[in-house]
This record gives C-alpha cells, sequence and structure tokens, in this order.
C-alpha cells in the first residue's frame, strides 16, 4: 500500500528526513512516534502526496508516485486516501452533516447520494444527533469522531491520522483509540497514526520511533 524507498527532506540546510525506509501493508495499523518537531507531520504529509521528498522514492497501490500528474495525485489523495489532523480541520459554518458530505460534494457526488451517504456514516457510529450542529457547539470528541467520519466518507484505502488524539482527554483518545482500531479490522483500512506519546500502549499492528530524522522500528 505504503513504500518509501530511502527518502530524504531538506529543508534549506535542515535535513528533517534522512534515508528513511518505510512500508506499509493492507491492513495494517502502524503508529509513528517521537517528540514535536521531528518530522511525523512531514512524513505523513509525503506519504499523503502534499509534499515531495528532496531524494528518495514513494510509492502507493505499487506505483511510483514521482510519475503521476498533479491531477492524478489529487485524484488519488481524494478517493483513496483519507485525512485526520490534530486540530480537526472541519468548517465552522458548515454542519456536521455539511462537513461530512464536503469530500463527497469535491468528488462530484449529486447532493442527493451525498446525504444520503453522511447521514448513514452518522447512524453507524450512533452520531446522528450531531447532523444539524455547527463544529464550534461540538466537544473536543465530538468534533474529532466527525472529523474520522467525515474521513471514512469516500471509502479510503488510507487513512493518515496526525496526532489526532493530542487535544483529547483520556476517556475521548481511548474511544478514538477504539475508533480506528474497528476502522482497521472491519474495514481492512489501512491507517498510519503519529503521536508524541512514546510509551503509550495502542491497538496497533507496527509501531515505530522517528529520531534524528530515521525511522526505527519500536521494541
Amino acid at each position: 500500500m505504503i513504500e518509501l524507498d530511502k527518502v530524504w527532506k531538506s529543508y534549506d540546510t535542515t535535513d528533517v528526513l534522512k534515508d528513511l525506509d518505510f512500508i506499509a501493508n493492507k491492513k495494517d495499523f502502524v503508529s509513528i512516534r517521537g517528540k514535536s518537531g521531528v518530522g511525523k507531520s512531514t512524513l505523513l504529509r509525503i506519504i499523503g502526496l502534499l509534499e515531495s521528498p528532496s531524494k528518495g522514492k514513494v510509492k502507493l497501490f505499487g506505483k511510483s508516485v514521482g510519475e503521476l500528474s498533479d491531477g492524478q495525485k489529487s485524484s488519488l489523495r481524494l478517493h483513496s486516501m483519507g485525512f485526520i489532523f490534530q486540530f480537526f480541520n472541519l468548517i465552522p459554518s458548515l454542519t456536521v452533516l455539511e462537513n461530512i458530505e464536503l469530500p463527497l460534494a469535491l468528488a462530484g457526488i449529486k447532493k442527493i447520494e451525498r446525504k444520503k451517504r453522511a447521514l448513514e456514516l452518522l447512524n453507524h457510529f450512533d452520531l446522528a444527533n450531531l447532523a444539524n450542529r455547527f463544529p464550534p457547539t461540538l466537544s473536543g470528541g465530538e468534533r474529532q469522531r466527525t472529523a474520522i467520519i467525515r474521513a471514512l466518507t469516500n471509502n479510503p484505502k488510507i487513512i493518515l491520522a496526525d496526532e489526532p488524539a493530542s487535544s483529547l482527554d483520556d476517556e475521548n483518545s481511548a474511544l478514538l483509540m477504539e475508533l480506528l482500531s474497528y476502522i482497521n479490522k472491519e474495514k481492512g483500512t489501512t491507517i498510519v497514526l503519529t503521536t508524541t506519546d512514546l510509551y503509550e500502549k495502542l491497538p496497533t499492528t507496527r509501531d515505530y520511533l522517528l529520531k534524528d530524522g530515521h525511522l526505527l522500528e519500536a521494541r
């Protein structure tokens, strides 16, 4: 699903990622741990085709992304990948339902169909009562779960989650991990998650530590 081969990422004279190799297969649930500022978000942005590496090769679904046009990259992000951000990135002027519909609208799905699909997801996760609420009126846990549901609307094969629990309390963090674990096991979605917690027990299949630009398998 994901393959990085000797990837480097440099900003001016600073090497953030150095000769980094990484593979994630179908149904993997991978954590990338590391302190703030070590390059975890940069790594996710490279996997998610939001940034290009300075050197090295990136493959998604067996295809070299260096050979893809900008339009092909955008299509891959829209139809095959879901993104969950640290601070939710919900649009405050849209209702929960409209926020969840947004990726479907960008994909050209007609309004009746996208509303139906969004409501089905809200009902599936017992959050239909939030449909007409606006993000500023939600708790942190409700906003993050809304963001996860939005990431699922286009049935992505890969979900990239950038420190999704960092702004949640322990209870909501646990609910979040249960939800991601369910998505991974029941839907077979590959998940790559970053966290600053070096020791937290997570429902992951593999764990890595990003340090000094290198990715090390956690023991």
